[in-house]
C-alpha cells in the first residue's frame, strides 16, 4: 500500500508543479532547450569554469529561436546568467522575447557607463508597458551576473545578482506566440558583445531566492 501511494504522488502534478520552467543552456549553437536556432554571424562555443558558453562579438552574432517562451503567462519571471564585456556599445539588447506581428515584447539590456554597466528592462504588452532603469547603480564588466525580470500580476521588478534594481505597477497582458533572439534585439540592431550560458523562464513570479545560483 505504501509503495503504491509513493508511486500515485509521482505520477501527478503537486501543487505548483503544473508551471514548469524551460531553461535554455548556451553550451551548443544548433539548440537553445529544445528548440532548433538560425545562427547569424560566428558567435562561439567557450568552455567556463561552470559550463560551456555562448560568446558574442558585438557586431554581427546572434541566435534566433522561433519560439516565444514565456507565451501565455500571466505572471513570470525571466532569468539570465551572462558576462557583458568592455568593448561594447553603449547600449546592446543582449536578450530579446517577442510577440508574433505586433510590438508586444519582453527585452533585457545594458547601458554601459563609466566603465561599467547598468540594467534596463522592458515589458510591453497590450495592456501596458514599462522601462525599468536605475543609471547610478553600476556593475562590473568582464565579469559573470545573475540577471531577473520578475511580474506577479501587479508589480514589475528587475534585479542583478538577486539585488532589487528597481520595480514599477504595470498592467501586463499576456504576451502571445512568437520569436527570441540572444546576442541582439530582433531587428538586428544594438548588438551584444559578451557571453550568455544559460536562461530560465518560469510563468509564475519567484522570490530571490528561489533564482538560479549566483554565477
Amino acid at each position: 500500500m505504501r509503495i503504491f501511494f509513493l508511486l500515485f504522488l509521482m505520477s501527478v502534478d503537486l501543487p505548483g508543479q503544473s508551471e514548469r520552467s524551460e531553461v535554455w543552456l548556451f553550451g551548443r549553437l544548433d539548440r537553445l532547450g529544445q528548440h532548433g536556432t538560425r545562427v547569424e554571424g560566428k558567435p562561439q562555443v567557450i568552455s567556463t569554469p561552470k559550463g560551456k558558453a555562448v560568446e558574442f562579438d558585438g557586431q554581427k552574432d546572434a541566435l534566433f529561436v522561433d519560439v516565444h517562451p514565456l507565451a501565455g503567462a500571466k505572471t513570470f519571471t525571466w532569468e539570465v546568467v551572462f558576462r557583458p564585456a568592455s568593448g561594447g556599445k553603449a547600449e546592446q539588447r543582449f536578450f530579446h522575447l517577442q510577440e508574433t506581428g505586433v510590438q508586444t515584447r519582453l527585452l533585457f539590456e545594458t547601458r554601459l557607463i563609466d566603465g561599467k554597466w547598468c540594467l534596463d528592462s522592458f515589458a510591453a504588452s497590450a495592456s501596458g508597458s514599462k522601462t525599468l532603469i536605475d543609471r547610478t547603480k553600476l556593475h562590473s564588466l568582464d565579469e559573470w551576473h545573475h540577471v531577473a525580470m520578475v511580474y506577479d500580476g501587479k508589480e514589475f521588478r528587475h534585479y542583478v545578482d538577486r539585488k532589487l534594481q528597481g520595480s514599477a505597477e504595470v498592467e501586463l497582458a499576456p504576451q502571445g506566440q512568437g520569436t527570441s533572439s540572444a546576442g541582439v534585439r530582433i531587428n538586428r540592431v544594438d548588438y551584444f558583445k559578451g557571453a550568455i550560458r544559460e536562461a530560465r523562464m518560469t510563468p509564475r513570479a519567484l522570490a530571490p531566492e528561489a533564482f538560479l545560483p549566483l554565477p
